[in-house]
């Protein structure tokens, strides 16, 4: 039986969580929710038309920024530097970016309406930071986050329109923003291959 929110901002103790890491259901995407979930290492993710569902995984996949993996290829793409990159200049069309990218195996995706009207408040707040990549003056690539101010970046999504481009900005974020642990949140072969690597909850928890 899950555990459903209330108007109260809290959530319940972690060893009510699924094995799939579901600790919560329902609420709202309301900024003061959303940092209090961060802080707690808790997530939302789910899909159009079905109520909020709150992640707080057993296995959370995360990089040391010590452990970032680069390819030759990737170096000499880095290397090149036709590219310019910022922070925080386009946040609202990095999220759209997201939210249209096709991802393999996905059917739509999990970034709904109401999701990207969160995220915007949540960087309007000061609590969500952009990485964009630019060529040309075009947007190419690029990333969007959650970040409390604690030297963690919990990652929420990246697209490129450009091949390589939304690891140039991962790799930017990595090793020029200063964070001491990028959250990638749940395991992909993409991320393992730059580095990252679960951790248990309880150590994920710890470096929070």
């Amino acid at each position: 039986m899950f555990y459903w929110l209330d108007e109260k901002i809290e959530f319940p103790p972690y060893d009510v969580a699924s094995k799939e890491g579901i600790i919560a259901l329902g609420g709202d995407l309301s900024t003061e929710r959303l940092v209090h979930a961060y802080e707690k290492g808790i997530f939302p993710w789910f899909n159009e038309g079905e109520p909020i569902v709150w992640y707080c995984p057993k296995e959370r996949m995360v990089l040391f920024p010590e452990d970032l993996k680069i390819s030759k290829s990737m170096k000499q793409i880095l290397r090149k530097k036709d590219f310019t990159i910022t922070i925080n200049q386009s946040f609202q069309e990095v999220i759209l970016n997201c939210k249209q990218s096709f991802r393999k195996g996905q059917d739509g995706t999990w970034i709904t309406n109401d999701m990207q009207k969160a995220y915007i408040n949540l960087h309007k707040k000061g609590f969500a930071t952009s990485i964009e990549v630019w060529r040309n003056d075009e947007l190419v690539g690029g990333l969007y986050g959650v970040d409390l101010g604690n030297k963690v970046f919990c990652g929420e999504s990246m697209f490129t329109k450009v091949s390589n481009m939304s690891k140039v900005a991962f790799i930017y974020l990595v090793k020029e923003c200063g964070y001491q642990l990028i959250d990638c949140q749940v395991y992909n072969d993409h991320l393992a291959s730059l580095g990252a690597k679960e951790i248990s909850r309880e150590a994920f928890l710890k470096y929070l």
